[in-house]
């Protein structure tokens, strides 16, 4: 059954079915140019597509083309109006004949500087990436306030996610994308967001509590990283940017749908789906889905909530849709099958994304001693800005408290924290207030903090995505990082499923036996953990267990 609700209850909106309205024929356009793209893409689309004329359907905004002022090369190449497959082909871009000035620039990786990534997931696009693409922002005709956003934080030149993805979605084409978080996606989504707001501004702002724009993630962390960087990138747009998500105070939240104009809403799909059904959110009028992480969405039992949440926005060949994805099972294809219109599939391989610029190191330890090793790391090598993860909620707790006994600033982020405290933590880190982060792997995804020189895996996790995305907080920006993982007897099992994802073997060797000392610890901490973790899995246990039996991790 189609996830796509009937428009039989929105006012203007044209039919539903695949064959064009004989009283408004233009109103297939869209369907018909991506229908004819994808029957080109053999060829590899030189020529323009069937023409769209959403733009002159009866979408709530959209009432002329995307202006093409600004675009190199478009002015023969696009109509006044604009049409969906001409401004495709006039802004697609053959890394073959990318032009001398470009191709010839040195890119920000060679020059040693961040990488050009946009504000949010600064990539580790490797140098080969960088010189084979070279894609310069203020190729694609961007709006000036937009281009003038991106060139205050830094960015000049695309990673290999955003060279591949913007061609196609600022020509207004749905994108599935797998990528991993570190690749440079959400800046991707936002500049398309951003520019078609900028390109079609509506007579007549919508009622508050009616977004143009929606961005569903699965978790707070996320959202509010997202929302930070397209703050980032609409400080001279003028545009409005709300989120909604859980554990923060719902009747603030209302009165800001109640009373703002929402250009942009990142939200969590529970409480997003919350206000829908108290009526104080109108989706009727998205002409903009982002998707983002659905696999973890997915793994997280958060489908059928986003399900009702796409059956009130307008039908997909009257919004554009991108969706993207670190990994892309038989279950997340059908979503984007049936969330998507004629998608351009964008892949950026797991093997390019981050790893290439952190060096992992794997030491053997018993897990009594993982505690000494982490805080004789921690003081030998003068570790400014580490994050510490553990599979449990329960260990992640331990660690906090027992760094904090010893002076060390440290702060813990996992399920059990309040989402105003876990705001405050992720703010204090990124200003350098905390050491230490302690996090389960709530905070693998979506914690973009510059200048995080070491993350700590205190037990491997028993995802082996996982992995990637905790040292993905390392290597960031074009900078080097090391991950350093403790490999105790109950993780051992997981080390060949890692190596076998990352394509490589892992050194493990045995740390120096100064690192193994215990810490002398505070009364409090060694009353009860004097051998290690009290509550986390390094306690001595008749029979020579460490850790308890562990599930799935908790956040």
């Amino acid at each position: 059954m189609s996830d796509e609700r009937s428009t039989d209850s929105m006012p203007q909106q044209p039919p539903r079915s695949d064959q064009p309205d004989p009283g408004k024929a233009d109103d297939s356009g869209r369907t018909d140019g991506r229908r004819q793209r994808q029957a080109d893409k053999a060829d590899d689309r030189p020529a323009a597509a069937a023409s769209d004329a959403q733009d002159q359907s009866t979408a709530p905004t959209a009432t002329d083309g995307r202006s093409q002022a600004g675009a190199p090369d478009k002015a023969a190449q696009d109509t006044a109006a604009g049409t969906r497959g001409s401004r495709g082909a006039g802004r697609r871009r053959d890394t073959a004949t990318v032009p001398a000035e470009t191709a010839d620039a040195p890119t920000a990786a060679s020059e040693g500087t961040a990488a050009n990534t946009g504000p949010a997931d600064p990539g580790a696009a490797t140098d080969a990436d960088a010189d084979v693409d070279a894609v310069r922002f203020d190729e694609f005709g961007l709006a000036p306030d937009l281009l003038k956003a991106i060139n205050a934080l830094g960015f000049t030149k695309c990673t290999p996610i955003q060279a591949q993805t913007l061609p196609h979605s600022l020509a207004n084409y749905d994108v599935t994308g797998q990528a991993q978080t570190g690749t440079g996606k959400t800046a991707a989504f936002l500049i398309t967001l951003i520019s078609h707001q900028l390109e079609h501004i509506p007579e007549r702002p919508n009622p508050p509590g009616t977004p143009r724009a929606l961005v569903i993630a699965p978790t707070r962390e996320l959202v509010m990283q997202i929302a930070d960087d397209a703050r980032d990138l609409t400080r001279y747009c003028g545009l409005n940017v709300l989120t909604v998500v859980g554990g923060m105070d719902f009747e603030k939240q209302r009165r800001v749908l109640e009373n703002e104009v929402v250009d942009i809403l990142v939200a969590t799909p529970g409480r997003l789906l919350d206000f829908i059904t108290r009526g104080k959110l109108n989706l009727r009028h998205v002409e903009q889905l982002v998707l983002d992480e659905a696999d973890r969405m997915l793994s997280m039992g958060f489908i059928p909530d986003v399900r009702r949440i796409i059956r009130q926005t307008p039908p997909k060949r009257l919004r554009q849709t991108l969706l993207f994805s670190a990994t892309y099972n038989d279950d997340v294809l059908r979503l984007a099958h049936q969330w998507t219109l004629a998608a351009e599939h964008v892949v950026i391989e797991p093997e390019s994304v981050a790893v290439d610029s952190v060096e992992q190191k794997v030491f053997l330890v018993s897990a009594e001693d993982k505690f000494p090793l982490l805080y004789n790391l921690m003081n030998d090598l003068a570790l400014d800005r580490v994050i510490v993860f553990a599979n449990r909620r329960d260990v992640t707790r331990d660690i906090f408290e027992r760094l904090k006994h010893l002076d060390i600033a440290c702060e813990m982020l996992s399920g059990e924290v309040p989402q105003q405290r876990r705001v405050r933590t992720l703010e204090q880190f990124k200003d350098g207030k905390i050491r230490v982060l302690a996090a389960t792997d709530v905070a693998g995804r979506g914690l973009h903090v510059d200048g995080i020189s070491h993350v700590i895996n205190y037990d491997l996790p028993e995802d082996p995505e996982d992995y990637v995305h905790r040292i993905g907080r390392t290597g960031r920006a074009g900078a080097k990082g090391i991950s350093i993982s403790f490999l105790g007897e109950d993780d051992a099992f997981l080390l060949p499923q890692i190596e076998a994802l990352l394509g490589t073997k892992l050194d493990c060797t045995q740390p120096e036996a100064e690192l193994l000392e215990p810490p002398d610890e505070p009364a409090r901490a060694s009353s009860g953990a004097s051998g290690g973790p009290r509550r986390g899995g390094a306690r001595r246990r008749p029979g020579g267990g460490g850790n308890r039996p562990r599930g799935r991790s908790r956040d």
